[in-house]
């Protein structure tokens, strides 16, 4: 476990990626990222979400209630089955870290692997944050700003402008938003995403971007939450228009129980006991319909194939090579607990994903990924 002291400093002073310096002077800023299955973790994936979930639920009531976090950032690496990885350098002349991207997450600290040095850029304040991470260098947190409220210690009541802001504030990046792109991928470990800072990198998309407003629902409103609603083929509603949020740090596509029990029934799956999936056979696959969400008045197409964990990764997370399992899975809540789902890695994958501060919406658009058959 680690623990460190006014390490929040301003990220974008020096920054490098793969050890090659990165010179923030046209917007967007492109920063490529590393996928990374954290195989000693893998296993019963469902639980590891799900306690990220619940970590994420009790941190916006929290703030709801307008209780202190007690200067306390505390869930382990391990509830993260998938991470996206960003090599990144702090200080002059720069310390290259490994940082997790988190849109849970808002504060941006390094130091629990890799020692922070000290240089001419660091800046020592008068307040102090915990973290607590174990097996990484530190997060880069993309998350609304409002989640760094309670983080300081003495001064709990002050917010801590993200990366982000900072770099839109100092005029590094034209405009504060992130944009990022992630690849279905068949590999434990590979390169596949790639964040955009400032801007949209239109090359990565197929369609027009549609943008949904932070949703006034609570907890969801504290991220980046939205509302949308599921139907399954042309006419089975799973889910109808709810709030929930779009999460980097969680790996599967979670929807509240009763959503989970209509899917269930319409594809005909079975809980396999090994994995904490969902199985289909061959033939369910093949009459497998696809997802279509509504988001904002816009329908995104989630396919079949889209809903299938790798086969080739199945004996990674303790299945069997042989079998088929689905991506989507129980929140552990009905509908109405104002966290009715969270669009994961395996969401995250199909589509493009803006994450827009200034607007305070989230933006989406079709990818070629979005029809692979990559799984």
């Amino acid at each position: 476990m680690f623990a460190a002291s006014s390490l929040l400093a301003t990220l974008l002073l020096a920054l490098a990626v793969s050890a090659n310096p990165l010179v923030v002077r046209d917007s967007p800023v492109k920063l490529p990222l590393a996928r990374r299955l954290n195989v000693t973790s893998v296993h019963n994936l469902v639980r590891h979400d799900l306690a990220r979930a619940k970590h994420l639920r009790t941190r916006g009531e929290a703030l709801t209630k307008g209780f202190s976090q007690d200067a306390i950032i505390n869930e382990s690496v391990d509830n993260q089955v998938v991470s996206y990885i960003a090599s990144i350098g702090v200080g002059s002349p720069a310390t290259t870290y490994q940082l997790i991207v988190d849109t849970g997450s808002s504060n941006t600290w390094v130091g629990a692997g890799t020692a922070y040095r000290t240089t001419s850029t660091s800046s020592k304040t008068s307040n102090s944050v915990s973290v607590g991470f174990d097996g990484i260098d530190g997060i880069l947190g993309i998350g609304p700003v409002d989640l760094t409220q309670g983080t300081l210690s003495p001064d709990s009541s002050s917010l801590i402008p993200t990366v982000t802001d900072n770099a839109f504030s100092q005029g590094l990046i034209s405009a504060n938003r992130i944009g990022i792109s992630f690849e279905p991928t068949e590999s434990v470990e590979v390169r596949n995403g790639e964040l955009s800072w400032g801007g949209v990198d239109s090359s990565k998309m197929t369609g027009s971007m549609t943008f949904a407003p932070i949703t006034t629902t609570t907890p969801a409103k504290f991220y980046w939450g939205i509302n949308q609603s599921i139907r399954y083929g042309t006419s089975t509603s799973i889910l109808s228009s709810t709030a929930g949020i779009v999460d980097t740090g969680t790996t599967l596509l979670y929807i509240a129980t009763d959503a989970y029990n209509r899917y269930r029934s319409a594809t005909g799956a079975v809980l396999d006991g090994s994995t904490g999936l969902l199985r289909i056979t061959s033939s369910q696959f093949s009459n497998l319909k696809s997802l279509f969400f509504t988001i904002n008045g816009a329908t995104f197409e989630f396919t079949a194939n889209a809903q299938l964990w790798p086969r080739s990764l199945n004996t990674a997370i303790g299945g069997s090579a042989s079998q088929i399992y689905l991506v989507v899975a129980d929140v552990g809540s009905n509908t109405g607990s104002g966290l009715d789902f969270i669009n994961g890695y395996a969401f995250l994958e199909r589509f493009y994903t803006v994450f827009d501060t200034a607007n305070k919406q989230v933006g989406f658009a079709t990818t070629p990924f979005t029809t692979a058959t990559t799984n």
